[in-house]
């Protein structure tokens, strides 16, 4: 089954004007200056167009937009925080945008059932801080998270730095209030951790990408706020030894080891080079770091994090770490992780992969890819970092030093070829946390079960049989 995409044609003022009326003529958006912000990405990589910019006030505003999409047979784009990575949020063929960060309500914090109700275009840094003013934790955590929105990090499926102990973005959403491409809504907004009523139908939409329906409210998991977090950096020989060390740490903490975050030298080199007053925690450099983080709800946390420390040092696994002071030395580890990938653009092109493979398999993967690349294009420098505790490497690769940057990246299919190659000949995935967009569109058939990718297409046909959502991406 094949899916008819949508050719965008002019929209009439008319319709214009109709779709300006149900938003009210402030939030429809037609003027190219003010549309820009919304068609281009960080990355400067995907350039889009789009003669209106809807941002709607509230569910019922986005599903009178979707009922008259549906008559019309009107493409729609929908956006959160134009945060995403792989193109998923981006009108690539004059689609309508429909942006959600105006449904930015909490509607509830119930600190006994320990759930959290809030609209798509809450800024997921808000979520957080409305948590902890609770005394909870809502540990979805990103680097974008001052200005991505819940409704994008549920629509990809978002992973981040916590979901070694709290999963990622499905893990947290209990229920989810979604418009379908007809107008209707569908609510399954719930506080029950135990619903065994037939079909899940809340989790068909998360890691959609928008192409099923839109996310306009969820209800989110809440955990008691932790009393006491260190944090390590650690130097050590090789991602051998950083699997050897996370053994231990799964071992001695359980499920109070929170991050385990795997960074290469030429990282920390990047992030010291061009970040803010950053500076390397550890007086030697070493060829690969760790940045380990134990999370407890006692007072425990210290000593659970320096037992781990001091047995990696007696096997000989570590070669040198430090535990955060206070505070400010903590943010000060965490912004080392952080400016990673901002760091890498005055490097020049920079080709990057969100892949992950088995666990155990990781040392291998980075060593296979390594050896791939720098033969394909001679001194390209791999940018290996990630969540080594979800088998999860953001496996970028920066431009030889001096070298055309144009050049490059015309590259991009040829280096991701071969590291997709050796991904899936240990078992792993093309696509971890950042989702398929339209980056990774046309090699998911290659690589996903033939029989997923037709229930994957006959879900979307019955779904959305004219393909008016989010047309062109993930399928």
């Amino acid at each position: 089954m094949n899916l008819v995409q949508p050719s965008p044609s002019p929209l009439a003022p008319e319709l214009v004007a109709r779709f300006k009326a149900i938003v009210g003529d402030k939030y429809g958006v037609t003027d190219a200056q003010e549309i820009a912000p919304y068609v281009t990405e960080e990355r400067n990589l995907y350039h889009g167009h789009s003669p209106l910019v809807l941002r709607p006030g509230s569910t019922a505003d986005v599903a009178a937009i979707c009922k008259l999409a549906t008559e019309t047979r009107t493409a729609l784009v929908p956006q959160g925080g134009n945060t995403g990575l792989v193109g998923g949020q981006t009108p690539h063929h004059g689609e309508v945008l429909l942006s959600l960060r105006r449904l930015d309500k909490i509607r509830e914090v119930d600190t006994q059932s320990n759930v959290m109700t809030a609209e798509a275009g809450c800024v997921l840094q808000t979520l957080q801080q409305r948590a902890t003013e609770a005394d909870r934790l809502f540990p979805l955590s990103l680097g974008a998270e001052g200005s991505c929105t819940i409704g994008g990090n549920l629509s990809t499926n978002a992973g981040g730095t916590g979901a070694l102990a709290y999963g990622v973005a499905r893990a947290m959403a209990l229920g989810l209030e979604v418009v379908l491409a007809d107008g209707r809504v569908l609510n399954t907004l719930s506080k029950l951790k135990k619903d065994n009523t037939g079909y899940n139908l809340h989790n068909l939409f998360i890691g959609a990408e928008g192409t099923l329906g839109i996310i306009t409210a969820a209800s989110l998991k809440l955990f008691p706020k932790p009393r006491s977090v260190e944090t390590a950096f650690v130097g050590l020989a090789s991602p051998a030894q950083a699997l050897k060390l996370l053994e231990i740490a799964q071992n001695e903490a359980a499920g109070s080891l929170t991050s385990f975050e795997l960074l290469a030298e030429i990282c920390i080199d990047f992030s010291v080079r061009h970040g803010p007053d950053l500076r390397d925690p550890l007086t030697t450099r070493y060829p690969w770091y760790v940045l380990m983080e134990i999370s407890s709800s006692r007072d425990d946390a210290r000593a659970t994090l320096e037992a781990i420390l001091s047995r990696g040092i007696e096997t000989g696994i570590i070669e040198d770490a430090v535990i955060a002071a206070n505070l400010s030395q903590q943010a000060a580890f965490w912004k080392l992780r952080e400016v990673i990938s901002p760091a890498q653009k005055p490097e020049g092109g920079s080709i990057k992969h969100d892949v992950s493979v088995p666990i155990a398999a990781v040392p291998a993967f980075i060593a296979q890819a390594n050896a791939a690349v720098t033969k394909l294009v001679p001194g390209s420098r791999p940018v290996p970092f990630g969540h080594l505790g979800d088998g999860n490497i953001h496996y970028n690769v920066s431009q030889p030093a001096g070298g055309d940057k144009d050049a490059f990246l015309a590259r991009w299919h040829d280096v991701s070829a071969a590291v997709f190659e050796i991904v899936l000949k240990m078992g792993g995935s093309i696509s971890a946390e950042h989702g398929i967009g339209v980056m990774k569109r046309d090699e998911l058939p290659e690589v996903k079960d033939k029989v997923a990718i037709e229930v994957m297409r006959g879900i979307k046909a019955m779904l959305d049989p004219l393909n008016i959502m989010n047309p062109g991406k993930v399928l």
